[in-house]
């Protein structure tokens, strides 16, 4: 399971149907979160992410992306938390992720650790890599995507049957990419029943950003990008000015990266309660589009998931 909890999908200022930038990463299990902004924690509870996670990723350090970090350190602590957490951020994270961690007279009751990333960085996990890549804000800022790893070809149960190869632990290992030998001598390899490798899935998410060349390249293929879109045509260059992009810019960003679905977020207050202007918007580029509201969760199904 894959699946992604809208927590925040506002823009700098909060409002009543929108908090500041949020979200949580659901796989297998393991809970990820992207970004904290101020009231974070509430939302965490509010739509049922919980608190077991122990790491954060920071696209940057606007206070409406990581303000509500303080707050939730603070909380676990009173919950007497004990398991470790990191902390990731771009240039300055030290510094900036420091301050925010000491913030209070209260201290820590577990170990928090903060490490400084960068575009080009790749944070290797069992089954998937963390990929950090440039987006062009008005500060140091960076993107993530979530990219798991290839996954075993699709095992042939009915030739196996016909092979005369008995159910159990033999199946198991040509599925891992051993041969077997069966008690009459037979020899069987991998090839005979596995298929070609297959591709696991790829979630990205830009966090602030202009469209970017390198924001295409790292949702090439994606199977769902989350990109902001915090104005609308009409203010194409207030956009411009403050680093942020369009409902069309984010659109032509998932048409030339060739994802699958897009999901728009970081919507400016002046469209809280009605984003239907956005979505027209980019729907006209990219029909496969959303757009994003505080609680929404968005699963990823595999590609070949029709096939399974």
């Amino acid at each position: 399971m894959l699946s992604l909890t809208f927590l925040g999908t506002g823009a700098s200022i909060p409002t009543l149907d929108r908090n500041v930038a949020g979200i949580a990463i659901q796989r297998e299990g393991e809970v990820l979160l992207f970004d904290c902004g101020e009231g974070n924690q509430r939302q965490m509870m509010r739509y049922g992410v919980g608190f077991t996670f122990e790491e954060i990723f920071f696209t940057h350090y606007h206070a409406d992306h990581m303000l509500g970090v303080t707050g939730l350190l603070r909380t676990m602590g009173l919950q007497d938390r004990a398991t470790p957490v990191t902390l990731y951020g771009p240039k300055g994270a030290q510094r900036i992720l420091g301050a925010a961690v000491m913030l209070g007279i209260e201290r820590n009751k577990f170990p928090i650790e903060i490490i400084e990333i960068k575009p080009g960085d790749r944070l290797a996990r069992d089954q998937y890599d963390i990929v950090v890549f440039e987006t062009e804000h008005r500060a140091d800022t960076v993107g993530y995507a979530l990219v798991e790893h290839q996954r075993l070809g699709r095992f042939n149960p009915d030739r196996a049957r016909e092979l005369g190869i008995p159910e159990g632990p033999l199946w198991g290992q040509l599925h891992k990419g051993k041969a077997v030998k069966l008690e009459d001598g037979r020899t069987f390899a991998p090839a005979d029943l596995v298929g070609p490798p297959r591709s696991g899935r790829t979630l990205v998410y830009t966090g602030d950003t202009r469209p970017n060349l390198s924001v295409i390249e790292a949702a090439r293929g994606a199977d769902l990008l989350v990109h902001e879109a915090t104005f609308g045509g009409d203010e194409l260059e207030r956009a411009r000015e403050t680093g942020h992009s369009t409902a069309s810019e984010a659109a032509r960003v998932a048409l030339e990266a060739g994802v699958r679905r897009l999901v728009l977020t970081h919507i400016s207050s002046r469209y809280n309660r009605d984003a239907s202007e956005l979505l027209a918007e980019a729907k006209a580029v990219f029909p496969e589009t959303a757009i994003a509201r505080d609680g929404m969760t968005v699963d990823v199904p595999y590609a070949d998931a029709e096939m399974d």
